[in-house]
């Protein structure tokens, strides 16, 4: 599975972002951000990111988190393989430090694999922009 972040691995329209908010069969609250997951029947996960003007002020805060969560991501592509993920930014994320950041997303992608059932199906509804 190649390592980079292509629009394959994004989330990227509203329709995609509102199946998870609507039925995600995953949920890890974490101290600053919510990861909301649901099955999307791929051999690769995608990822969005939901970090609002509320949560984090300043644009280049804002910026700097997409780009750590990212990478965060890429690192973690293979135990993430089949899921739809929306991470929702709450307040004092945008205080912590880069590797702090790291450190609790590493936690967050294990907790995340580890909730996955061993026999969960999909719902049979695509939500790929090619469907």
């Amino acid at each position: 599975m190649s390592q980079g972040f292509g629009r394959e691995k994004r989330l990227l329209v509203p329709r995609q972002f509102k199946a998870v908010f609507d039925s995600p069969t995953g949920k890890v609250p974490g101290k600053h951000v919510l990861l909301l997951a649901r099955d999307n029947g791929l051999d690769h996960p995608r990822l969005g990111l939901v970090i609002g003007k509320k949560s984090v002020k300043l644009s280049v805060e804002r910026n700097r988190l997409k780009r750590q969560i990212r990478e965060s991501f890429r690192h973690n592509l293979e135990s993430l393989a089949g899921w739809d993920i929306v991470i929702v930014a709450r307040k004092g994320i945008g205080d912590l430090e880069n590797p702090e950041l790291r450190h609790q997303f590493g936690k967050l992608w294990k907790r995340l694999a580890r909730s996955r059932a061993p026999e969960q199906t999909g719902s049979g509804v695509s939500d790929s922009p090619h469907a």
